[in-house]
């Protein structure tokens, strides 16, 4: 089948961030095309960890907290409807999410926070559990833990399911999925662009550029900067266990298939998206101070991946000034935000109001300094 060359929007970028978006643009009706890159392309979701988490974020910026927890109230209408749309579940999952705390300081540091959210009308619910009540939620966790924090707001959901599902619903409601695509330059005209790739030049009535760290190419050609740096994560997998963990954590989270996830690293080495000893061990030893069981479960699958972080870590939603049309999306929450990407950024991107909970994500909120180092 021939693919059309002129489009009302094109995506650069098929991930999450740019899929959620590309699938609330289609349901508007617009005719929509995602320029997506190869197989080996550095993808995010790859080393996504699968939560839907608001606990806790918002300590510099509330608005986020409350754009994080509009989402997760979003997820289980759109989980729904992309399981009716396509036959494929994402998984998802709000029994709220517990954060580990290895020391009494720790513990102390996150209720202090959290309530400092509550206090400012943030939205959230959340309990202190000392070592006691955990145990009475989740018996497998170990007795030198000094508790744990309780959100009802978070949850979790398989990130490759989710993006499988999006794929597919954008391609019911006529979206066309162009791989191999990448974007290699972005042409603006009067009214117009020509979004140029290996595959061919397509033109545009607007683009929205989603796509991760190839963004920072991207976006001076219309007029956008995009201060991001990769931030790489690792992630190893056991073998399946039998159920013991009902609730999402940081570090720990078991599948519905009864796998277990082990991560939390955060690393500053570039482009390198592989894997390291050491940082293993240290997730391996964190897991197994929080649920001393998993001292014996096999590792069947361990692997590194590249976050998209800008210089605060919020996210960056914003249309070019320079060249009307083209708008810029950089997130690293791409599955706790994909709700909110499908349900309220692809209306605005379509020709609708801005909404006023993202203003503060702009790029104007970074000056020269932070931007040092950045890619």
């Amino acid at each position: 089948m021939s693919v059309p060359r002129t489009f009302d929007i094109v995506v650069a970028g098929g991930g999450l961030v740019g899929m959620a978006i590309a699938y609330g643009l289609v349901r508007t009706g617009a005719r929509v095309a995602v320029c997506d890159g190869d197989d080996n392309a550095f993808r995010a979701a790859r080393g996504n960890f699968g939560l839907v988490w608001v606990q806790g974020k918002g300590a510099r910026c509330l608005p986020y907290a409350q754009w994080s927890l509009g989402s997760s109230e979003r997820w289980s209408s759109f989980a729904a409807q992309l399981t009716r749309e396509t036959g494929t579940d994402p998984g998802f999952d709000r029994p709220g999410g517990i954060e580990l705390c290895e020391t009494a300081a720790e513990l102390e540091a996150g209720h202090k926070l959290l309530e400092s959210l509550h206090q400012r009308e943030a939205g959230l619910g959340y309990q202190v559990l000392d070592n006691a009540a955990l145990r009475r939620r989740v018996p497998a966790a170990s007795a030198q833990l000094a508790g744990a924090l309780y959100s009802r707001n978070d949850g979790h959901a398989n990130p490759l399911f989710t993006l499988s599902a999006l794929h597919q619903a954008f391609q019911l409601r006529g979206g066309a999925y162009l791989p191999r695509h990448e974007v290699t330059e972005v042409r603006p005209f009067a009214g117009r662009f020509d979004v140029v790739t290996p595959g061919g030049t397509f033109e545009a009535g607007r683009v929205v550029l989603a796509a991760g760290l190839g963004n920072a190419r991207l976006g001076p050609m219309v007029g956008l900067r995009a201060p991001i740096a990769p931030l790489r994560g690792q992630i190893m997998v056991t073998e399946k266990l039998a159920p013991f963990l009902d609730y999402p954590t940081l570090v720990v989270r078991q599948t519905r298939e009864g796998s277990v996830m082990l991560g939390d690293s955060a690393e500053n080495v570039g482009l390198d998206d592989g894997t390291t000893r050491n940082v293993m061990a240290d997730i391996a030893r964190r897991a197994r101070t929080a649920f001393p069981m998993l001292a014996h479960a096999r590792i069947v699958r361990a692997w590194g991946a590249l976050r998209i972080m800008t210089p605060d870590g919020l996210p960056v939603y914003e249309e070019s000034a320079a060249q009307p049309g083209a708008f810029l999306a950089i997130c690293h929450s791409g599955v706790t935000l994909a709700a909110a990407h499908a349900d309220t950024i692809a209306p605005w991107i379509a020709g609708g109001a801005r909404p006023a909970v993202i203003d503060p994500f702009v790029t104007a909120r970074f000056n020269a300094s932070t931007e040092v180092g950045y890619v």
